[in-house]
């Protein structure tokens, strides 16, 4: 039929407030999701029907659910019942221990959102009641009681990230510093203390992507040692960045004009880290072409 939309992945974000569904959220939004905050279940279908008109470009959408629809909540299990008829749908519930959810929200100062002039445990109580048939019939439940928001944006990338989809992305950037540091470097390293292939009459107007300067740089006494070396601390790093859900990184490889010596290096060292588990391994070479 002319008006049949192609069915797209669709997860429901609910569960307890203080849970972490902010950052479960922007854990998918990093994931490529798109995702839709604080929506009423009736306007389910309604956000299904127009982004299927955009399902190439939104193949999975992720909505997050919750008491702040106030008495809207109680029919999120029949609208979920309903759209399975048509597209995969999947609820993921988050849910802490009353204790941890306190402190959560006696740490930022605000009151639970079913609170009204009682305790936060009254508003907590509450709440469980509302969502208890949600979690009964939720298709994931994900307990944040010992997590920080950085291990449970982590478990959200574990349990939704396509197989061979990379967690961390790092890009290697050639620069020189006669022009400046780069901006949003996080590592830098300076290869300075090789010979300059500039002061080389055959090699000055080449570049590191050149034959000829790659081996003249590689050949120099400690250009390959220190390649080997840097590759090797980079992977506790990279890795480390990986639990911590730290999406991207840039290392920096510096030297004067940012046309021979460190592009020759980011790309062997871009090479090398290639074989990190989980890594996507970009190089850019910023200074190149410059007078």
């Amino acid at each position: 039929m002319a008006d049949e939309q192609p069915a797209g992945e669709v997860l429901i974000v609910t569960g307890m407030s203080g849970a972490g569904r902010t950052t479960a959220a922007n854990a998918l939004e990093d994931l490529g999701w798109y995702v839709v905050d604080n929506l009423p279940p009736q306007m389910l279908k309604p956000l299904l029907e127009v982004t299927g008109f955009a399902a190439d470009a939104l193949p999975k959408i992720a909505a997050v659910v919750d008491v702040r629809g106030r008495g809207l909540l109680g029919e999120l299990p029949e609208v979920t019942r309903a759209l399975r008829d048509g597209r995969p749908v999947r609820v993921m519930f988050l849910d802490a221990s009353d204790d941890v959810l306190v402190r959560r929200f006696e740490s930022v100062r605000r009151p639970h959102p079913l609170q009204g002039d009682d305790t936060i445990v009254d508003g907590i109580r509450r709440e469980r009641a509302q969502l208890a048939s949600i979690r009964e019939s939720a298709d994931i439940i994900v307990d944040t009681s010992h997590n920080n928001v950085h291990q449970l944006a982590t478990r959200v990338v574990d349990l939704f990230r396509e197989d061979g989809e990379a967690r961390h992305t790092v890009t290697v950037m050639s620069f020189g510093f006669k022009y400046g540091l780069p901006p949003d470097v996080d590592l830098v390293a300076d290869m300075r203390f090789l010979p300059n292939p500039f002061w080389e009459p055959e090699l000055k107007a080449h570049t590191g992507e050149d034959e000829e300067v790659r081996d003249y740089v590689l050949r120099q006494t400690g250009a390959t040692e220190f390649i080997d070396a840097y590759a090797t601390a980079l992977r506790p790093v990279l890795e480390g960045y990986q639990r911590e859900n730290k999406r991207h990184s840039v290392v920096a490889i510096g030297c004067t004009g940012g046309k021979h010596r460190s592009v020759v290096t980011a790309i062997e060292l871009a090479e090398r880290l290639r074989s990190v588990p989980g890594v996507a391994v970009r190089v850019k070479h910023r200074d190149l072409g410059r007078e």
